[in-house]
């Protein structure tokens, strides 16, 4: 496999034809991909997460649904949605004890038999195109191992963000410099075979770890500079494991010492990444804080 890095680290191409193609063709090919989706407590979400998938122009080979042990009505509610699809199509597994979204999307990952990974996670969604444009860049540079997209932030009401007529896909260079904002989770593809597996001893920033072992042991990463997913809530701030940001930036440096002990990451480079970190956390910390301001505003302006 060529793990190296383009020089000028972009290239622009048209983008992929987004019209209406012949029923024929969607039902023949079949993107050979399984899909994970770690699930906790999210009776109310996994139903248009799921559809997300089904909506796509290139459908994957198989959805991968894993309980993370919710105690509540998610894993009644996993089967329900999975009988609503053709059989075997949806595949759901309970993990027995809950040990966060690590766990989660490894079982999933072990029971994948698809050549490529992709991971939802239970409360986004997808654009209609996302599958489609990432295997038509994966079939065009076979040597990326882990290939990213943009996502933006919109209500499940709003309609699918626009696609722009020209896409560029960008190789990202073997640095943390900008790892956080390339690769957010959900729009993840990586190769199955890859040597590497969420840490299970994380519960923050185990997504962070990952990414950084791949990208970090040369293997060949990239980004589609679309927006092909949606988060319906702030990625920060807003509750869950992301809501605590003093533990997430926490997670972050133990993140950051755990590469430098694998000799992933020099010590000049993780203190530099470590200061880049306190530059960002301070700044979701004011994010953060304006938004909360902004909707008690709003809210003493109606009471």
């Amino acid at each position: 496999m060529d793990n190296r890095i383009a020089s000028d680290n972009r290239r622009t191409a048209d983008s992929p034809c987004v019209g209406t193609a012949p029923p024929k063709t969607r039902e023949a090919r079949v993107a050979p991909v399984s899909v994970v989706v770690p699930c906790y407590r999210c009776a109310d979400t996994i139903g248009q997460a799921v559809a997300s998938v089904a909506s796509q122009l290139l459908r994957p080979a198989e959805v991968i649904l894993v309980d993370d042990c919710s105690s509540d009505g998610t894993l009644d509610r996993l089967h329900e949605v999975a009988r609503g699809y053709p059989p075997g199509w949806v595949k759901v597994f309970a993990l027995p004890r809950n040990g966060g979204p690590s766990g989660a999307r490894n079982l999933g990952w072990a029971n994948a038999r698809q050549p490529y990974v992709a991971f939802l996670d239970a409360d986004d969604s997808w654009h209609p195109h996302k599958l489609k444009i990432q295997m038509d860049v994966l079939e065009s540079d076979p040597g990326i191992a882990l290939l990213a997209h943009r996502m933006n932030v919109q209500s499940r009401s709003a309609p699918a963000p626009a696609l722009q007529r020209r896409q560029t896909v960008t190789v990202v260079p073997p640095n943390l410099l900008m790892l956080r904002s390339p690769f957010p989770t959900a729009s993840i593809i990586v190769r199955r075979d890859l040597p590497f597996r969420f840490d299970e001893q994380r519960r923050r920033s185990e997504d962070y770890l990952l990414w950084a072992q791949i990208l970090l042991s040369g293997y060949r990463c990239a980004r589609v500079e679309q927006v092909l997913a949606s988060w319906h809530k702030p990625p920060f701030g807003a509750g869950g494991l992301s809501g605590d940001l003093a533990a997430m930036y926490a997670a972050g440096v133990d993140a950051r010492r755990a590469l430098h002990a694998q000799g992933l990451l020099s010590g000049p480079q993780m203190y530099l990444v470590h200061a880049i970190g306190l530059l960002r956390y301070a700044r979701r910390r004011v994010i953060t804080y304006a938004r909360r301001f902004s909707s008690a505003s709003r809210s003493g302006g109606t009471s």
